[in-house]
């Protein structure tokens, strides 16, 4: 990661030493194991015999210096500027690292290049896209009833107890009403309501002839 900061940061700017100037090389190329990768490095000055380098890092504090290939800068489009090119047919993952043009006349190493090579994850289940619309279909139903048969259970339990509830409250009417006798209550009736008819006194003076004795009911 600190190499690639580096080389983009170097990559910003032209070195020029004595009559060749460095251009910008492309700092970073990812490139999916097994397949080709092309790496070019361009500076502008006379056509120069080139080695291609790569800078690897066998341990975390030091790096090593390999030799790829010796080739000669060809011109491309622009007359003055002449690059070299690297191809690679079949990159392996050990072919990562930062690849450096090296100018023999000029001693001039080029900003480089960082090459990583990477493996995609093999699927750990291989699902077809039917398959995978199947699962999907299954996941939301089993979603739905986890939703409609809890509140289904919530509702056949409220209406069970206000079943039992209205049972409750009709077997507590019974109760009250179980223990009386309608013969007294007839009785009590009656002579309530005879009362109420005849009126709480009597003329004695109308109902009794002199010398009559009657026995008159207390109040």
């Amino acid at each position: 990661m600190r190499i690639a900061v580096i080389v983009v940061l170097c990559s910003l700017a032209g070195i020029t030493q004595g009559e060749v100037t460095l251009k910008a090389d492309r700092p970073y190329l990812e490139v999916r194991h097994p397949s080709s990768a092309e790496l070019k490095c361009c500076y502008k000055g006379a056509p120069q015999d080139l080695i291609w380098i790569r800078r690897v890092k066998p341990t975390r504090h030091t790096t090593a210096v390999e030799t790829v290939i010796a080739s000669k800068s060809v011109r491309e489009g622009d007359p003055d500027v002449c690059c070299g090119t690297l191809k690679v047919t079949l990159v392996q993952l050990n072919d990562s690292g930062l690849y450096q043009c090296y100018l023999n006349d000029t001693k001039l190493f080029t900003h480089g290049t960082y090459l990583h090579v990477y493996e995609p994850l093999d699927k750990t289940i291989d699902f077809d896209e039917s398959t995978k619309n199947t699962i999907l279909t299954v996941e939301g139903i089993l979603l739905l009833m986890c939703v409609l048969v809890p509140s289904a259970i919530l509702l056949f339990k409220s209406k069970t107890l206000h079943t039992l509830e209205k049972k409750k409250m009709k077997k507590e009417e019974e109760n009250i009403y179980q223990g009386l006798n309608l013969d007294d209550c007839c009785t009590t009736y009656d002579q309530i309501e005879r009362s109420q008819a005849q009126g709480p006194y009597q003329d004695v003076a109308n109902i009794l002839g002199e010398g009559d004795e009657v026995q008159l009911e207390k109040p």
